[in-house]
């Protein structure tokens, strides 16, 4: 029997951040309601800051779905996490440095200053009844017992899913694997959802066997588009995992969506 996995799309959010790639608010919702009928989990339909004013199709996106999740991305932030939880995702992610780079190099803080601001959030986001996925950021060149420590905590506080992403695109499989495993082992009852970028061209590589150490849920996006060179192509893991995984997505439908975002794509270039 197949094992089964959901897949959360991207393709709106860090498709977006591949160079080049803009899209109108029309583009959107016409990708958005395509992934709908194309069965994904979730859509994540873009990022929040205080000028998130360019977020406004997301009433309409939301109220035409049938079946996909809507979240939204905001930054560690308690402004962010307010203004997500205003516009009315079914949820919300919110990216969590873990990596001492990010901490100490990147913000000039620390770990506890981490765990105290994942609070505040988590609070915020409570307060208005909506769930929150926690994105792990650079866990690639993190300390295990840092994230295992931290994972506890956000399972304590009611998270249910945590992200494990591969921030800058250096991940191997062996690595993605055994990072898999150990959050596995410490909370058992989460949910973990895997974010690949494919900087050395193993985006689908080490979803797949993320995936087979227990992730649960897996990042894609249409032709592969992102961040850079691009996230785990959609497309491709699921003509790779076809035999083991139930993901709820007929392979050949992809196709047609992919051939919607080329003609976005072009008439953007027009």
């Amino acid at each position: 029997m197949k094992i089964k996995k959901k897949i959360v799309d991207s393709t709106l959010r860090d498709g977006e951040q591949c160079p080049g790639v803009v899209f109108r608010p029309e583009d959107k919702i016409r990708l958005g309601l395509l992934l709908d009928e194309l069965g994904v989990y979730e859509i994540e339909a873009g990022c929040v800051d205080i000028h998130s004013d360019d977020l406004q199709y997301l009433d309409k996106l939301m109220g035409q779905r049938k079946n996909a999740l809507i979240s939204l991305w905001c930054r560690m932030r308690q402004e962010d996490m307010e203004e997500a939880c205003l516009l009315q995702p079914d949820l919300i992610h919110v990216g969590v440095p873990v990596s001492y780079v990010q901490i100490y190099s990147k913000l000039n803080k620390n770990k506890v200053w981490v765990q105290r601001e994942i609070k505040s959030c988590l609070e915020i986001a409570n307060n208005y009844g909506i769930p929150v996925t926690v994105g792990l950021e650079d866990a690639t060149r993190a300390d295990i017992g840092f994230i295992l420590t931290l994972v506890r905590q956000l399972y304590s506080m009611g998270v249910k899913t945590v992200r494990v992403a591969d921030t800058v695109g250096t991940l191997t499989p062996d690595r993605g694997f055994d990072i898999v495993k150990q959050i596995h082992s410490a909370v058992k009852e989460l949910n973990i959802e895997i974010h690949e970028h494919n900087d050395l061209g193993m985006a689908v590589a080490n979803s797949i066997i993320m995936a087979k150490a227990g992730g649960s849920m897996i990042d894609c996006t249409l032709l592969g588009i992102g961040e850079r060179v691009g996230n785990c192509n959609l497309y491709d893991f699921v003509r790779a995992t076809e035999t083991i995984f139930d993901l709820g997505i007929d392979k050949k439908k992809i196709k047609e969506v992919e051939q919607e975002l080329i003609n976005i794509l072009k008439s953007g270039v027009d």
